[in-house]
């Protein structure tokens, strides 16, 4: 930024616009500059619209939402056995149909979520490119402060080495009766050209100031634009493939139940046969019990996706309260200036 700020405005550009300063007419000095400082109160509009975009807290509130709803889904539900009075009552089969249903819509919520922060992450990436325009239009508004003060900076240069040593020796010739008065007028209009140059400058410190502030917005909302499209791209794809483990798992114990009952009845068929006959059974069921599920591994992922939402939403609020600290500064910075121009007015009265 600091190459972007030390621009050397043109020898020709210069001229041009200390031709614009007439000595003998004090509305010149008025006037001069007055383009170029008008557009502060429009960077300072665009600057407060971008701070008050409300797009990064309603991510964060989203954010929030789908964190709420991932720690709602518990699945080591799914892994629970059933006690032995609600196997005989059926109640187990009851229970693992009832927590499918409402694991799907999980789901739903979690897809609908997903939209909204697509929708949230679209809206940030547009900021950042208002605020890149913005911010070309700061830096040209900078540079052109810089020239006004430039070409007023040679016109104050050209009066007192010229104009007014000139004034003064026709003053002390006494060859024209008005002269006195002429030179009190051309000090008075070159000290009012002092002022309204040291106003550009006040003005050009803002402009300094805001292109900071831009840019510290404009990585604020890349960045959680960045983290949302993380999500959208591991976090919901990897709940999904969760949810449809654990259901597959769900299912899987429902046929073993079901193995089960026909290992059960093949058991009180074959308790006649011969110890061998026995052996091979409990060989056999020693290979159809070892089918166990171990969750411990889906429920280190779930609470691995629960932290990662967690810095997200922690890195939204750092976001948010850095962009709200910055409107303060700003606010700050433009109330010291605006008491710097009013303690300079003093003075002058």
């Amino acid at each position: 930024m600091s190459d972007e700020l030390t621009v050397t405005p043109s020898e020709a550009r210069i001229r041009s616009l200390a031709g614009q300063i007439d000595l003998s007419d004090p509305g010149s000095i008025l006037r001069f500059g007055t383009e170029a400082q008008n557009r502060a109160a429009n960077a300072a509009d665009a600057m407060l619209g971008a701070a008050r975009n409300p797009a990064t807290g309603e991510a964060g509130t989203v954010l929030s939402g789908l964190l709420q709803t991932l720690r709602g889904f518990d699945v080591a539900k799914l892994s629970q056995q059933p006690g032995l009075v609600g196997r005989l009552l059926g109640r187990g089969k009851a229970e693992a149909s009832a927590l499918v249903t409402r694991y799907e819509s999980v789901r739903g919520q979690v897809e609908a979520i997903g939209d909204k922060l697509d929708t949230h992450r679209t809206g940030l990436m547009e900021d950042v490119e208002r605020l890149e325009r913005l911010y070309g239009a700061t830096l040209e508004w900078f540079h052109s402060l810089a020239e006004y003060i430039a070409a007023g900076e040679a016109v104050l240069a050209r009066t007192d080495a010229e104009t007014i040593p000139a004034a003064i020796r026709v003053t002390e010739a006494g060859t024209d009766g008005l002269a006195p008065q002429k030179l009190a007028d051309l000090r008075a209009t070159r000290d009012a050209l002092d002022r309204r140059v040291h106003d550009l400058r006040l003005t050009r410190q803002v402009a300094m100031q805001a292109l900071p502030s831009i840019r510290l917005i404009q990585e604020n909302d890349r960045a959680l634009s960045a983290k949302i499209q993380s999500v959208l791209a591991n976090t919901v794809p990897l709940w999904r493939t969760q949810l449809a483990q654990a259901l597959a798992i769900q299912r899987m114990r429902d046929a073993g139940a079901a193995i089960r009952g026909a290992t059960d009845l093949t058991n009180q068929l074959l308790v006649a046969n011969a110890e061998t006959l026995r052996m091979a059974n409990a060989e056999a069921r020693t290979e159809v019990e070892r089918g166990v599920f171990d969750i411990a591994a889906v429920k280190q992922a779930n609470a691995a996706l629960v932290a990662t939402l967690e810095d997200t939403l922690r890195i939204a609020t750092e976001g948010r309260e850095a962009r709200r600290g910055a409107t303060q500064e700003l606010a700050l910075a433009e109330q010291q200036i605006r008491n710097a121009l009013a303690e300079t007015k003093a003075r002058l009265r």
